[in-house]
């Protein structure tokens, strides 16, 4: 199986635990005379199993991505990077708004002329182009690391 396709399975298998989760807690009580919906401990029984599959499906992903090198280290080295990269331009792009006058969604902040006038602390167009440049290197770095994904056999 490639990297790929265990990184979709393990998905899946997230999305069944939160759903068998949200059926379990459905039906763990109910109203005396009434029957359950389901039956909450044959519900336990099933989310148990699936979380043991997903134990062994991230037990092998990570021994996968701690051991497949893509020429700036491990792929766990290359993911770790991107998050950083990723929380570094998001803060760039908020200070670079912040300091063009911007709210946190994005919009305008309107200024009256009797306000006192509002000055940049940071400058705005050298932050847009770090951002820029920030953005360009984690699209390069995923591009790379899902070449690897589809690439890339996981281990036992």
């Amino acid at each position: 199986m490639k990297l790929a396709e265990a990184l979709a399975h393990r998905s899946d298998a997230v999305r069944r635990v939160e759903q068998l989760r949200a059926r379990v807690v459905a039906s763990a009580r109910y109203q005396e005379g009434e029957t359950p919906a389901e039956d909450a401990t044959r519900l336990l029984v099933e989310v148990d199993g699936v979380l043991d599959e997903l134990e062994v499906l991230i037990r092998r992903i990570n021994r996968t991505n701690a051991s497949v090198e893509v020429g700036v280290g491990t792929l766990t080295d290359a993911l770790a990077r991107r998050d950083v990269l990723r929380l570094r331009h998001a803060l760039v792009t908020a200070a670079a708004d912040a300091a063009a006058g911007r709210d946190q969604r994005g919009q305008a902040v309107r200024q009256l002329r009797s306000e006192l006038k509002m000055l940049a602390a940071l400058p705005v167009a050298e932050l847009r182009g770090q951002a820029d440049r920030l953005a360009r290197e984690v699209r390069e770095l995923d591009m790379l690391i899902q070449r690897v994904n589809w690439e890339a056999d996981v281990l036992e």
